[in-house]
């Protein structure tokens, strides 16, 4: 991730403005999946074609950048917005423990840990390694956004933002500043434990069964 927001910093100069939005889904096992997309203004000649020589808006180069054995890319997807004069990339992926996207060359600075806290409790984190720039660039124009939607119940978090279990971080370049590290600590569902809902719904329609039956057998 690293590598593509450097080389997305080298078009700010000339177009002002870098967004990164990385969404996960994080569920009990530790397995999960992840959408990621970034944008930025279409650059001019010079810019373009580095970009193109590094190839983060290069659907094969993407796929080399978050592949693993222990993730799969299910989607792909590179295309202008002429309406914005923006370029996009889009990313689905999927895991079998989120640890695994270390292996990962576009993460490899991310360490990722998923690990036992107290009893029934889990701590994730993930590092977001620090931008340096020598080229001037107005750090209030870069926003990277973190969302985490965990499969537990939140015991502490460091989240700027939150929508029930679904947890938001959301930076500009200046406020990453040596880098900042995602933190928290949640109580996993039980894979195997049915939620109360489905008891009191399951006990509701027998109850509507036992009184159909007692009707139709006093007629």
């Amino acid at each position: 991730m690293k590598k593509i927001l450097f080389a997305l910093l080298l078009t700010i100069s000339f177009n002002g403005c870098l967004n990164y939005i990385q969404d996960v889904q994080l569920y009990a096992d530790g397995s999960g999946s992840m959408h990621i997309i970034f944008w930025t203004k279409m650059p001019d000649n010079e810019s373009a074609k580095i970009l193109d020589k590094i190839g983060i808006f290069n659907p094969d180069s993407i796929r080399s950048e978050f592949t693993s054995k222990f993730s799969s890319i299910k989607n792909v997807k590179v295309y202008s917005d002429t309406t914005d004069s923006t370029t996009h990339a889009v990313i689905n992926l999927t895991f079998t423990n989120i640890d695994s996207l270390n292996q990962t060359k576009a993460f490899a600075n991310s360490n990722f840990s998923l690990k036992d806290g107290a009893e029934g409790q889990k701590i994730f984190s993930q590092f977001i390694p620090p931008i340096a720039t020598g080229f001037g660039i107005n750090g209030n124009a870069f926003h990277v956004t973190y969302k985490y939607t965990f499969g537990g119940d939140i015991i502490a978090d460091n989240a700027v933002s939150k929508d029930g279990r679904t947890l938001i971080w959301d930076y500009t370049l200046d406020q990453i500043g040596s880098g900042k590290t995602i933190s928290v600590t949640f109580r996993p569902f039980k894979l195997k434990e049915t939620p109360p809902w489905i008891y009191a719904i399951s006990g509701l329609v027998l109850l509507i069964v036992i009184i159909f039956l007692l009707k139709k057998k006093k007629d």
